[in-house]
């Protein structure tokens, strides 16, 4: 058996790889496998927890998984007898090649990383990138995974969240304040429309009830009164059915109240040539 794990396989130049370095590399890797999963279980599966708290955990694992890796490559290639301090210094110049061919996606993993540290951006977040709103669903060190209300999965370079503009909707887990515009006719009493609208409001369920819903009087239109019905919820990522629920139920609240909902009215007068 020593004979056999002591046998050279591979041979280049003076330097010879054994049977027992590869074997040795390739029980590294499993046990370090088997030991990131033992961690992800102990880190993000553990416990009964909310989705923003699975979302921290799993960006904590994220971070000691490249870490282990990392440590266990460098390892593994000491340990098949190369120099990681000579292959650096033999490959500066080509390494400086492909940085200039690779720049954007060197830009995406350094990205990746700040979003890791900085912890504005984390897993099941709900952000909006340019009009696309979605949940986070997963960081990586080059891009990431948002799915988007439609259900489809966007995958978006992580230099993206660092230079562009991106609206975090829950990155201060507060609550957060939506509204739905609605115009009456001219005529209609302008404070039954304002009892109506927050009555509305406060029988849909998710709509809190503390802050209370509120209305605005926003306007005086070519065709309308304009109000804006104002409320706060917590179902940011389907805040889109919400806001339909309210609709159907403004407007059968407005038809058993007998306001008018105008629709636009142009007057044409017609000039008789002589």
């Amino acid at each position: 058996m020593k004979e056999f794990l002591a046998k050279d396989i591979i041979t280049f130049g003076s330097h010879q790889i054994t049977v027992f370095q590869v074997v040795a590399t390739v029980v590294a890797i499993l046990l370090t496998y088997a030991f990131t999963k033992l961690i992800r279980k102990a880190i993000v599966e553990r416990g009964n927890v909310t989705e923003l708290e699975k979302g921290r955990r799993q960006s904590v694992f994220q971070l000691a998984q490249y870490g282990i890796w990392v440590v266990v490559i460098l390892l593994a290639l000491e340990g098949l007898g190369f120099q990681i301090t000579l292959l650096l210094a033999g490959s500066a110049a080509l390494l400086v090649g492909i940085g200039l061919g690779l720049q954007e996606v060197f830009k995406d993993f350094v990205s990746g990383v700040i979003l890791l540290f900085d912890g504005t951006i984390r897993v099941s977040d709900i952000i909006e990138v340019d009009g696309v709103v979605g949940r986070v669903k997963e960081i990586r060190l080059r891009a990431s995974e948002i799915e988007t209300r439609d259900g489809i999965v966007m995958i978006i370079p992580n230099s993206a969240f660092i230079t562009g503009h991106v609206v975090n909707w829950t990155h201060n887990r507060k609550l957060t304040r939506f509204n739905v515009v609605v115009g009456v006719a001219y005529g209609s009493d302008v404070r039954k429309v304002e009892r109506v609208l927050i009555e509305c409001a406060k029988n849909h369920p998710d709509v809190v009830k503390t802050p209370e819903p509120f209305v605005f009087f926003s306007d005086f239109a070519d065709s309308q009164l304009t109000f804006t019905l104002h409320f706060f919820s917590r179902s940011v990522f389907a805040i889109e059915f919400l806001r339909s629920d309210l609709r159907f139920a403004i407007n059968q609240a407005f038809i058993e109240n007998n306001i008018t909902i105008p629709f636009p009215q142009r007057d044409v007068y017609i000039k008789e040539q002589k």
